[in-house]
């Protein structure tokens, strides 16, 4: 510790001196406990137990501070509480407001008392707000009496408020915990109390009596004056006597409902009634007897019976004001028993005899209750959704395990490895799909087509498979009813059509007329009218056939989009067999030509050669005479053009084939713009 410098010297190093008599040097405690409370006190000392220097006050300093009053400082000081005060809960010490109240208890599983009055007291301790409820211990009650609620504060509403003192009074009602007290009456002190207090009370109530309690302090024997009816003689003289009804339970507007037959019998004997099931033979019922056991049927009972425990114990006549009796069974009336709505719709002639001869009832009619059943519901197969075969996807409409549909088998035995083979064209307006040639396979085995397309170099156009094996709809007929096409459908000349693509059969292979020749009992005249004009040009002469060949070189050059039939081309890869025309050239010749002349614009030397074929094919139509006196009717001005939709009328009107792909061509090259059509040509392909 350095102590003060020396006076005069500068507080530099080496200047100032160390007391070596110090050891201490720690700093003095400013924290101190003063009646277990931590307080903080100003230090005197220093490090090292230097006195700190501080300001001293003069003796007159101190008595001004002495005699100073702290108004401006703390406020007026607070005035001591008066001597008269008493804390609460030494005033209403030992003061309980006392209340005589009940509540109602319900009994279900009791025979002899449906409720039960319990009579309480309610005490308010005025001390604390707080109450009780507690219940007078009745001997031999056999429920648990004493202390209902212990003391405690008892919430009135559910926003937590406690109840008051200000709160009580004589005929109202205490909900306490979810139970409701009825508050009867008060005792004096809390009578005199509350009127002190300036709150005006009701009238005192008569506290309610328990009706059991009261029951029991009856007398326990009592005489009951017999009946003049005597039951002995009713059972002799009804004994073995039982009308017997037919009846019928209608639950069908019920779900799983159904309509059931009963037979009711009535004992005459003692007035009680069975019910017994009707079975039939395979309904799946298991074979009860009884529906309802032989007893008295209860028909009208009295007001506070309704919740008698039936299921567990016999009603007796406390409970039932009028029993059902024989006249309450009538043929034509429902009736209900147990819940249950009977129509009694017939009975045995016992009871008949007995209406006449007791009511005089003499018409009970036998009713018709028999149902006419529904006409059996049409099984609508749903909308063909286009995915596999129709046979295969009806499957899983009638099981709900769907199983393959069945197969001909001696079909498939017998046209095992039989192939049809056919050559056609895509009939279509889209210039290069007019050279394409497809390949047709018809399997006889399972009435399935396949097409195949041979490749073609340098044609722009992927070939190979264009459809698998399936079986094809003709567009005539509907998803419900498919008829597919068949051997017979395929011939020369045919339109095929496939899913919306339509196929003109131009050729067949060898194996297809054997077959034809076989079954030409099958095909149509049309069919084999193409055969044999197809073999008759196989079979033509020379000199004819080498004219014929240069005919057809030079109308193909002109005309490259209809060729009439296929010449001996390309070999089929699926079937290995090759396809024959009319003439003996290859094949690749005519697609050479078709390509040198392809490149050539439509002029007037394709209209006239697509002329020339039409009138080769149509040189006995009935209407040639009379199709150029049609237009100039309604060509005034012999200007030699009509309007489309005219034209097209006038075609309809002389059933021209205009749907054929020739007469297509021809009607496009006669156009004249968008509205008109050049007749004078059209005309010239229907003339000699």
């Amino acid at each position: 510790m350095v102590s003060n410098p020396v006076h005069g010297l500068p507080f530099l190093p080496g200047t100032s001196f160390k007391d070596s008599t110090k050891t201490a040097f720690h700093r003095s405690q400013t924290l101190s406990y003063k009646n277990g409370y931590a307080v903080v006190r100003r230090p005197t000392v220093g490090i090292g137990g230097e006195r700190l220097q501080v300001n001293q006050l003069s003796q007159a300093e101190l008595d001004e501070l002495a005699n100073k009053a702290p108004i401006l400082t703390y406020g007026q000081p607070k005035q001591a509480p008066p001597a008269e005060f008493i804390p609460a809960h030494v005033a209403f010490d030992k003061k309980v407001l006392k209340f005589d109240a009940y509540f109602q208890e319900d009994v279900p599983m009791s025979t002899e008392e449906h409720y039960r009055i319990r009579q309480v007291n309610i005490y308010y301790y005025l001390e604390d707000d707080s109450m009780s409820v507690m219940e007078p211990v009745v001997e031999n009650s056999g429920i648990p009496q004493g202390k209902l609620i212990k003391r405690q504060r008892l919430t009135k509403n559910d926003q937590g408020d406690h109840y008051h003192w200000k709160d009580l009074n004589r005929g109202i009602n205490l909900t306490i915990y979810g139970r409701t007290f009825r508050v009867v009456d008060c005792d004096r002190f809390t009578q005199v109390f509350l009127e002190s207090q300036g709150i005006e009370l009701n009238p005192p109530e008569k506290m309610a009596l328990d009706p059991y309690t009261e029951l029991r302090k009856q007398p326990l024997r009592k005489y009951v004056t017999p009946s003049d009816f005597d039951q002995l003689k009713q059972f002799l003289t009804f004994d073995k006597q039982v009308l017997r009804f037919y009846a019928i339970w209608d639950d069908t507007d019920s779900m799983f409902g159904e309509c059931r037959t009963y037979i009711i019998h009535y004992y005459l004997m003692d007035d009680t009634v069975e019910i017994r099931e009707v079975h039939e033979r395979n309904n799946g019922r298991d074979p009860f007897p009884l529906l309802m056991n032989r007893q008295r049927m209860p028909k009208v009972l009295v007001k506070n019976a309704k919740n008698f425990p039936q299921c567990v114990l016999e009603i007796s006549d406390q409970e039932v004001l009028e029993w059902y009796t024989a006249k309450d069974f009538i043929v034509g009336k429902p009736l209900t028993i147990l819940g249950r709505t009977f129509f009694i719709y017939d009975c045995d002639p016992f009871t008949r005899q007995y209406y006449k001869e007791k009511f005089g009832i003499s018409d009970l009619p036998r009713i018709d209750v028999s149902k006419k059943e529904p006409p059996p519901v049409k099984q609508e197969l749903p909308p063909y959704n286009g995915f596999g075969l129709i046979e295969d996807s009806v499957q899983n409409c009638f099981v709900l395990v769907p199983k393959a549909p069945k197969k001909d088998v001696i079909k498939m035995l017998v046209n095992d490895n039989k192939v049809l083979r056919y050559l056609a064209a895509l009939e279509s307006p889209i210039p290069e799909d007019k050279d394409r040639r497809f390949v047709f396979s018809y399997f006889l085995a399972s009435d399935m087509i396949s097409i195949f397309e041979p490749p073609v170099r340098n044609s722009g156009i992927i070939g190979g498979k264009y459809l698998g094996r399936t079986k094809v709809a003709k567009p005539s007929s509907t998803a419900e009813d498919p008829i597919y096409y068949g051997p017979t459908d395929f011939f020369i000349g045919a339109v095929i059509e496939v899913f919306g693509h339509r196929f003109i059969i131009l050729d067949t292979d060898d194996y297809v007329l054997k077959y034809m020749e076989n079954n030409a009992a099958q095909y149509s005249p049309e069919a084999l009218l193409s055969i044999q004009n197809r073999i008759q040009k196989q079979e033509a002469p020379a000199p004819e056939l080498e004219k014929e060949k240069h005919q057809e070189i030079e109308n193909v050059a002109q005309l490259p989009d209809y060729p009439e039939l296929s010449e001996q081309g390309t070999a089929c890869p699926e079937s290995g067999s090759t396809f024959t025309g009319a003439k003996e050239r290859p094949w690749s010749v005519e697609q050479e030509l078709s390509k040198q002349t392809r490149e050539d614009p439509p002029g007037v030397q394709e209209l006239e050669a697509l002329i020339d074929t039409i009138q080769k094919q149509l040189k006995d139509h009935p209407c040639k005479d009379n199709i150029h006196e049609a237009f100039q009717i309604y060509d005034q001005e012999a200007s030699g053009f009509v309007d489309k939709e005219r034209f097209f009328k006038i075609c309809d009107s002389l059933n021209l084939p205009i749907d054929d792909s020739l007469i297509k061509e021809l009607i496009r090259l006669c156009s004249h713009g968008e509205d008109k059509i050049n007749y004078y040509d059209f005309v010239r392909a229907f003339s000699n």
